[in-house]
């Protein structure tokens, strides 16, 4: 604000675009979020060609030895990712069938170089779409009161008023501490 109480040219500015911004349709945002989309995906795709123009100039400028051991850096690398790959597509798809109560076969059975991306990382949404395929566990609905055998209640224990007649006074406070009166003073029994 400026000293005459009028808004700035900075707070104007926003106001305007706060104004502007308002007016916008949902479907216009969504086209712009699409433009921007598309443009970010051509932006990569232009990333990944110039990467890969630039590492063919690289290796058209090494000296066949240094080619060969590029080259078995790249093996290295591609072996070593494969293996971790494996152990850790394993391990996603140990995980989503417990968490699914799916039954998982053998390993020798699995094919888990299938749920691993180009890139070496787990592909999540293949290994969700074989564990929905699977076979889930049914959790067994028993009844909660079938085969329990006897079950305490809560006056279990307690004495009566006829037990009491047939007890000392030094038996009667005994039980008393014990807590087997409690029934019978709560007026239970």
């Amino acid at each position: 604000m400026t000293n005459d109480g009028q808004p700035s040219p900075d707070e104007q500015g926003l106001d305007a675009d706060v104004n502007e911004h308002q007016d916008v349709s949902v479907d216009e945002l969504r086209a712009e979020v699409a433009r921007w989309k598309a443009m970010s995906r051509k932006n990569e795709k232009s990333f990944k060609e110039a990467a890969r123009q630039l590492d063919q100039a690289r290796q058209a400028a090494m000296s066949d030895q240094e080619r060969a051991i590029d080259q078995a850096r790249q093996e290295a690398r591609t072996e070593a990712l494969t293996e971790a790959g494996r152990r850790l597509a394993l391990a996603e798809l140990r995980a989503k069938a417990a968490q699914e109560g799916a039954t998982l076969p053998a390993d020798e059975f699995l094919n888990v170089t299938r749920f691993i991306g180009a890139d070496g990382e787990t592909d999540t949404e293949a290994v969700s779409a074989f564990i929905g395929t699977l076979p889930g566990k049914a959790a067994p609905v028993y009844r909660q009161d079938l085969g329990l055998g006897r079950q305490p209640s809560g006056k279990a224990g307690q004495l009566t008023r006829s037990d009491l007649s047939r007890m000392t006074a030094k038996d009667i406070n005994q039980a008393r501490a014990d807590g087997r009166l409690d029934a019978l003073m709560r007026g239970e029994i």
